[in-house]
């Protein structure tokens, strides 16, 4: 099922969550010891995220470096079709636009599709760590809103070669989801342009948006009132994370542009080891999780970050 149908047909608040692949050298037991615990509470739908190759430098016997290219989270396709196999419900794999040329996201469309998989969530997704900013591979996406455009093109049975046009295509029908910055895009110059483009996003068939993390619910609802007032009018899902360690204090606003309120950062700075830590995280988020429930939220969607235990006690406490 689609997830904007999820949220139409609910008669309550949902929750969702997203999930990592296990490291290249585990396997599917990682991934169903994250998912089994939250099972009990019925998520109708969960993100699996992809992650592009990575280089790295191996010094040969002569004592030179040999560039290598390697994968450390793979398996975003089979997770996502071991998870609608074992639990029944809807998977939802990330696609970004770094590492793929448009042959090559067309292929892993028609695979998603062949699987059953209704969801998609397209990114433009993070540059190298090599690199300072972002570079598309040659004849592939530079930005997420091209991504967009490619999939809603095979929901209309356009395909890259226009020989496989025909009367009788199958025409996909993916739900398309993009993601939304409550405090703007790292890159964004401001949130006025960064909603600017949010919308093109919109325009060329997106569905729906998820957001990136916050800590702050003034911040999201801030951000949504400046959607509607742009004319977005998709359904739009905030997404939280409990803090679990000091060092999110600081790499955690690096890394995604955002906020820490300062009582949470005094609150965590005095605690004494990370069980402490770890439960103020939880209660902040359990707190915002109330507040954003009672607001009429339709989904609320968390980042597990290989923490399911902490995911578990904050949707414990809330659904």
């Amino acid at each position: 099922m689609k997830v904007i149908d999820h949220i139409a047909k609910a008669k309550k608040s949902l929750f969702s969550f997203e999930i990592l692949p296990p490291l290249r050298g585990h396997d599917i037991k990682d991934i169903f010891y994250t998912l089994d615990p939250l099972m009990e509470f019925n998520p109708p739908f969960i993100d699996v995220t992809y992650h592009r190759e990575e280089f790295i430098y191996v010094e040969k016997e002569n004592g030179l470096l040999q560039k290598r290219t390697i994968s450390k989270r793979p398996g975003t396709v089979g997770i996502c079709s071991a998870i609608m196999n074992k639990y029944g419900i809807d998977a939802v794999p990330h696609l970004i636009c770094g590492g793929f040329n448009r042959q090559m996201t067309e292929n892993a469309l028609i695979d998603l599709n062949f699987l059953g998989i209704d969801n998609v969530l397209v990114l433009r997704g993070d540059p190298l760590k090599s690199e300072k900013s972002f570079f598309a591979k040659k004849d592939g996406h530079q930005y997420a809103v091209e991504l967009v455009k490619q999939v809603k093109n095979l929901n209309r049975g356009k395909y890259l070669d226009k020989t496989f046009e025909r009367k009788n295509t199958t025409l996909f029908d993916f739900c398309i989801g993009v993601a939304g910055y409550p405090e703007k895009h790292l890159e964004a110059p401001n949130i006025e342009s960064d909603l600017f483009f949010l919308k093109k996003k919109i325009e060329a068939g997106a569905n729906y948006i998820v957001t990136q993390m916050f800590f702050d619910n003034k911040k999201f609802f801030s951000f949504v009132k400046k959607c509607r007032s742009e004319g977005i009018s998709v359904p739009i899902i905030p997404g939280i994370k409990p803090i679990s360690s000091k060092k999110q204090l600081n790499s955690l606003p690096s890394r995604f542009y955002l906020n820490i309120p300062n009582e949470l950062v005094k609150e965590i700075e005095k605690a004494q080891d990370k069980k402490i830590v770890s439960s103020i995280g939880i209660e902040w988020a359990i707190h915002q999780s109330k507040e954003l429930k009672n607001s009429g939220i339709e989904v609320i969607h968390y980042y597990t970050m290989d923490k399911p235990e902490n995911i578990y006690k904050i949707v414990q406490a809330i659904y």
